[in-house]
């Protein structure tokens, strides 16, 4: 690390102390102690409203149960119920406030934790992509949460990371704002893909911070199997709802 990069820490640290969402113990954003208090999923669950858990090995090429099959999406991997009061707070905090960008890494983290307890090498032969902000947004909120935590599962998993090919068009409505059919209609037709060719016949993580109605998923799901992609894997922080 250079001593500018080092000196810029310090005076962060000093400037923006860091306090655990859960505890307020000052040193990070997420203690360790709390971190180890996330009850972290070892399982794999369908795609449905009410999922169910499915018995899951890395050479599966979709996690889906017979009512799911429609759905592009091959299937979703998720570490934390959205249940848990400190883990919504915990994605407020990520998605709303420029400065706590350093959540990504423990975010990351408990995803590569779920990974690990399903299958030590799930994301071999993948490719992450982030699910994507249009570009007014993006300069609103500074940076996009899903590529922080992509960055970071990239750096940590030593796999490929495709920036700037799955594009959002236009802006829209908050999502979390509507009901589920007027979620699934507010995100249709927004992505876009450019440069096809780098994703063609490939398995694909995309990356986002919560999954809900999975409506946005879904839709850039549909957009990659069209530009040729092999395989579509959603990947994210939480799930909501999660009853099984």
């Amino acid at each position: 690390m250079s001593l500018l990069k080092k000196t810029k820490e310090i005076l962060l640290d000093i400037l923006f102390p860091r306090f655990c969402f859960g505890c307020g113990k000052e040193g990070s954003y997420l203690c360790q102690d709390c971190q180890s208090c996330l009850d972290i999923t070892e399982d794999i669950f369908c795609l449905c409203s009410v999922p169910k858990r499915l018995v899951f090995s890395r050479n599966m090429n979709s996690a889906k149960c017979t009512q799911c099959l429609s759905k592009k999406l091959n299937g979703l991997f998720f570490p934390l119920s959205y249940q848990n009061n400190l883990v919504k707070e915990l994605i407020r905090q990520f998605k709303y406030d420029p400065f706590v960008k350093e959540l990504a890494k423990p975010l990351a983290e408990l995803i590569i934790t779920h990974f690990q307890l399903i299958d030590k090498e799930v994301w071999k032969d993948k490719i992450l992509i982030p699910i994507p902000l249009h570009k007014k947004k993006l300069r609103k909120r500074g940076f996009n949460q899903a590529e922080e935590i992509a960055k970071e599962l990239a750096n940590r998993l030593e796999i490929p990371l495709l920036l700037n090919c799955l594009k959002k068009a236009k802006t829209t409505s908050p999502q979390a704002e509507l009901s589920k059919k007027e979620r699934e209609e507010n995100i249709k037709g927004v992505f876009w893909i450019k440069n096809e060719h780098l994703i063609k016949n490939k398995k694909i993580l995309l990356v986002d911070d919560i999954y809900t109605t999975g409506a946005t998923m879904e839709e850039a799901a549909k957009i990659l199997k069209k530009a040729g992609a092999k395989e579509v894997w959603g990947v994210v922080v939480a799930r909501e709802p999660l009853s099984n």
